[in-house]
């Protein structure tokens, strides 16, 4: 939420000033507008005040207050729904900020303001409405566009989405963001090449955003490039190399490109980076276990059954680990347990391969 949208300085506008001809009135009528005055002027210092220093609920309060007595001022009501915002009750932000907009309807940040709360509140059909209107309103509104395609990604309008990315791309040119989303929405689409570009663009704009060189990666995957899609990987690795989705990614070429050192290099920083991933350690077990490590490979696969209890493979594994180390008490019980998943998620290949298994364990 931008804090502009608080606009403390310009809450004493629209307070007017005192009539020349209000000598004419009763001068108790003059006072108590005098007094109501300034009582309004310390409430909105106080919540100034309050809110600069982080009291939310006090600045609440003194708003809320200052609403009462001027209850036709947009300005207030603004500050109460940025005040709500900050303490994350949004669907009371909402509110306050539909009460300033029917007050000044031609606000777009008023709009924009009620677009972030509706879509944080979980109204994303709302807040596509509300970051339409502020788009009308400030058709050079960057924030508009970026909260609209947000919302309209949420609710599956990709089409709708791109088009606010490219709005974007027009009034901003330099919006590595707006690339991105383009890039991630052509992907949806399968419009892989198109996606490719958009994030090529991006990673101009922002070669020091690994999330872009990580979507490059995937998407040069689907299209059958591993050596294009390590590349970007192990650049987005270099930037963010606790990245555990990243090295994963990276192990998972390397192994197929039978580079096993490598791989299992990239496998223990996924598992390190990220303890309860399975996917890590079913790599490290794998590629310990084609190594003859059935040590290693059984502590692996023991993660991976303890994180993941109804993977048949990871069992089958398991099992196999345990024959090789001749402990066949323990590979029966799990090979058991691999069987009966394999049967139970009618694998019936996976099913065979333990029974085989198990008769060589009877033996």
């Amino acid at each position: 939420m931008p804090k502009s949208l608080l606009m403390i300085s310009t809450l004493l506008v629209g307070l007017g000033v005192i009539n020349p001809h209000a000598s004419a009135a009763p001068r108790s009528v003059y006072l108590a507008a005098k007094a109501s005055q300034v009582a309004l002027e310390n409430l909105l210092n106080q919540g100034h005040k309050l809110a600069k220093s982080g009291n939310w609920a006090g600045a609440m309060r003194a708003y809320e207050q200052a609403a009462n007595l001027d209850a036709k001022n947009p300005q207030i009501f603004s500050a109460i729904g940025y005040l709500q915002t900050r303490q994350e009750d949004f669907a009371a932000a909402a509110r306050a900020y539909q009460k300033a907009i029917a007050l000044e309807p031609q606000n777009a940040a008023f709009h924009y303001a009620l677009g972030y709360s509706l879509g944080h509140a979980g109204d994303v059909q709302g807040a596509a409405v509300a970051y339409r209107r502020a788009a009308q309103l400030d058709p050079k509104s960057v924030a508009a566009f970026s909260g609209l395609a947000t919302v309209l990604i949420r609710q599956e309008d990709y089409d709708g989405a791109l088009a606010a990315y490219q709005q974007i791309t027009r009034l901003s040119p330099k919006n590595w963001k707006a690339q991105e989303g383009i890039g991630l929405i052509l992907v949806q689409q399968r419009k892989f090449l198109e996606a490719i570009r958009a994030l090529q663009q991006a990673a101009i704009l922002a070669p020091g955003i690994a999330s872009i060189q990580a979507n490059l990666g995937l998407v040069w995957s689907t299209q059958g490039n591993p050596i294009a899609a390590l590349t970007a990987l192990q650049r987005a690795a270099a930037l963010e190399p606790d990245n555990a989705e990243v090295n994963l990614q990276i192990a998972e070429i390397l192994q197929e490109q039978n580079d096993l050192k490598g791989a299992l290099d990239a496998y223990y920083r996924a598992a390190k980076a990220q303890p309860t991933l399975g996917e890590a350690q079913a790599g490290i077990g794998s590629i310990l276990l084609a190594q003859g490590d059935t040590l290693g490979a059984i502590t692996a696969y023991r993660q991976v059954v303890e994180l993941a209890p109804d993977d048949a493979g990871a069992h089958y594994n398991l099992g196999i680990a345990l024959m090789q180390r001749r402990r066949f008490q323990e590979a029966l019980v799990v090979l058991q347990q691999a069987h009966h998943l394999y049967e139970e998620q009618e694998d019936a290949e996976g099913a065979r391969q333990a029974k085989a298994a198990l008769r060589k364990v009877a033996r």
